[in-house]
């Protein structure tokens, strides 16, 4: 995660909309009984995700990396009447728990769940989608970025958590880790593909968003 002054995202934290009571829950749960919590986008994040969608409305959403359903519900919220949020994890082992808040959450209907590897299941979805979000293993970003564009409406936006990777994307001494240089490779060639326009939003541990022009 980048270093932010805590004062800073205490202030950030007190004038942005309050985390709702499933959320808060679903939160709680994550924390007390599953490994590795911090892979949870929490209530900044989350609430970025959910205005997101707010915005564009769109009909389709595909989420990559559903860990316990937190940003999906997020995502959930700006559907289109009739939307769906078709969302891609490979443990099997969090489908129920995710689940069971998606349910609480009065979306069930509305989250489709997959389970196994995203390169396998991509291939065969029909659809088109509006909105995609990706949040998995960094060494697989550009392959799967490849793999959705053409899934992807002109016009449609893609995000992409942890591009800054903690501030390591900046740090020469540091780009012999794996998943730092997965993650600088994606980002330059997102910067310089000319079909999308972009920028980083320096949140979290940074959220790029992308928008298909073509």
């Amino acid at each position: 995660m980048l270093t932010i002054d805590e004062s800073i995202i205490e202030y950030v934290l007190k004038y942005t909309s309050p985390e709702d009571k499933v959320l808060q829950e679903l939160n709680r749960e994550t924390h007390v009984k599953v490994l590795k919590p911090e892979m949870l986008s929490g209530h900044l994040q989350g609430k970025i995700l959910e205005m997101i969608s707010k915005m564009m409305r769109p009909e389709n959403i595909l989420e990559i990396g559903t860990f316990t359903g937190y940003s999906a519900i997020c995502l959930a919220k700006g559907l289109k009447k009739g939307g769906k949020v078709h969302t891609i994890d490979r443990n099997d082992e969090l489908v129920e728990f995710s689940k069971k808040f998606f349910r609480k959450a009065g979306l069930e209907d509305s989250i489709i769940q997959y389970t196994g590897e995203a390169r396998d299941i991509i291939p065969a979805m029909d659809y088109l989608f509006d909105l995609v979000y990706i949040d998995i293993d960094k060494e697989d970003y550009l392959y799967i970025y490849n793999l959705i564009f053409d899934k992807v409406t002109a016009g449609g936006y893609i995000l992409a958590d942890n591009v800054l990777w903690g501030g390591k994307v900046t740090c020469s001494s540091n780009q012999g880790d794996k998943d730092t240089r997965s993650i600088i490779r994606f980002n330059n060639f997102i910067k310089d593909d000319e079909r999308v326009e972009n920028t980083i939003l320096p949140i979290r541990d940074g959220l790029m968003i992308i928008r298909k022009c073509r």
